[in-house]
């Protein structure tokens, strides 16, 4: 690649790394810088889910206080997230790419929602756990409705799958069920995040080593690293108004190319 294609990759990587711990859906940065550079599809999602591992470690380390007060509920949920991912995984590498590419315009736009109406959702977390938030050091007693871990799961092959926006939708389902703290919630989030690109990365590695373009990776994996602790340290300071914005200006590109690329 050129150096300003490597350089635009790379500060994609360091971008979603901080949005990553901060919201979720960082790969609605780097899925459509990848696809406008001319890579295929599915080679992107392949290529960005390895090279984000780095942020997801930077961003759990950023948070491992929080986590720390979660132990029992990291526990239990996060077999459900890895099954899920492993099934997602398998999906991407399985099916067909043709269906990759009717499937991702769909789940882009779905994303690309969630990353909208992200301000309403988390307010209306924050309300239910204002309401009904147990203190930080009882929240891991508690027990968990069944529900919470086929949504998990449900969130991990969705994860496994595509990666963009699970973050969000991890928080939908911790806010509804799980009355600790948004933090606890958020350090939660993180973790299983990484578990799910984790075991697809390791699938990739297994199953689709041929497919996996290790510039992108070592790019995105050295921007999310420094990213992750840049959305674990200061990322809250950063204006929510300007990340959401820039996440939904690139989904829209990457919606417009693939569905240019179904009607060509």
């Amino acid at each position: 690649m050129d150096l300003w294609r490597e350089l635009l990759v790379l500060f994609a990587g360091l971008w979603a790394g901080t949005i990553n711990t901060i919201v979720g859906s960082g790969s609605l940065v780097t899925f459509p810088v990848l696809v406008a550079l001319g890579f295929a599809p599915v080679n992107s999602i392949i290529s960005n889910a390895m090279g984000l591992v780095a942020g997801g470690f930077s961003g759990a380390w950023g948070y491992r206080q929080e986590a720390r007060t979660v132990p029992k509920t990291m526990l239990k949920l996060v077999p459900a997230s890895l099954l899920g991912g492993i099934l997602g995984a398998f999906l991407l590498l399985h099916l067909p790419e043709t269906v990759f590419g009717y499937v991702a315009p769909v789940l882009i736009a779905i994303a690309i929602l969630l990353v909208i109406f992200q301000p309403r959702l988390a307010r209306w977390v924050r309300e239910r756990q204002s309401g009904g938030a147990l203190r930080p050091s009882h929240a891991d007693e508690q027990k968990l409705s069944p529900l919470v871990y086929v949504l998990v799961f449900l969130i991990g092959v969705y994860g496994g799958y595509f990666t963009a926006a699970q973050g969000i939708l991890l928080m939908a389902v911790l806010g509804i069920f799980f009355h600790g703290s948004l933090q606890q919630s958020n350090a939660i989030k993180v973790i299983l995040s990484l578990v799910v690109n984790l075991v697809a990365a390791v699938s990739y590695l297994l199953f689709a080593f041929d497919r996996i373009n290790w510039l992108i990776v070592l790019l995105i994996a050295g921007g999310s690293l420094v990213g992750g602790f840049i959305g674990a340290r200061v990322g809250r300071k950063l204006s929510p108004l300007l990340l959401r914005s820039f996440i939904v200006v690139l989904g829209l590109v990457a919606l417009a190319v693939m569905i240019g690329k179904l009607v060509s």
